[in-house]
């Protein structure tokens, strides 16, 4: 039994010393250009979908509605465009050199398929170990919903949004004409 616990132990040393030598020698692929470590997407996305599942919001405290989507995408191109981009407009240069590389929002299936308190917990907190900042400290919760909401729905956006989000000009909605109560002209 001795030896049994002895083997334990240096097998024990020797993974731990192994370990020590792969970081503190250098050969972990620490640049953006390198490969991902051995197990490094499993271990984070595993860790990310427990802690999502856990405190991720239960309920979407705003309405999904034309103004909510338009400050969402007004916040959008201030704060998350320059990674995530926008549709019809080249990467980015900082977008282009993160590791791993930011999804692309507003394109394809994009984020459209998550709800809007899975986007909103990764707006707040961010994303360890993938360039994901927090925003919980710049951007008020409602800003952070905003952009959470027009996400989830930016397959079905109104079209005053996708001008916005295309970098055009912002124009009212059309409004009904008042009604007025003066007679009809006599002949």
């Amino acid at each position: 039994m001795k030896g049994f616990t002895a083997g334990i132990i240096v097998t024990l040393v020797c993974i731990i010393g192994g370990v020590y030598a792969y970081f503190s020698g250098g050969y972990a692929p620490v640049a953006t250009a390198s490969s991902p470590m051995p197990f490094e997407e499993k271990l984070a996305n595993m860790a990310l979908h427990a802690k999502l599942q856990k405190e991720m919001p239960k309920i979407v405290p705003i309405e999904a509605n034309e103004t909510n989507y338009l400050a969402g995408a007004h916040d959008y191109l201030k704060h998350c465009a320059v990674c995530h981009g926008v549709p019809g407009k080249e990467k980015t240069a900082i977008a282009r050199g993160e590791f791993p590389p930011p999804p692309e929002l507003l394109q394809g299936k994009g984020v459209t398929d998550d709800p809007p308190n899975e986007t909103f917990w990764k707006v707040a907190n961010g994303i360890r170990l993938t360039g994901m900042p927090a925003f919980n400290p710049s951007l008020s919760e409602t800003q952070m919903w905003q952009i959470s909401l027009m996400l989830a729905n930016a397959d079905k956006l109104p079209g005053s949004v996708t001008a916005v989000l295309a970098g055009q000009p912002e124009t009212p909605s059309p409004t009904p004409p008042a009604a007025t109560d003066h007679p009809t002209a006599s002949k």
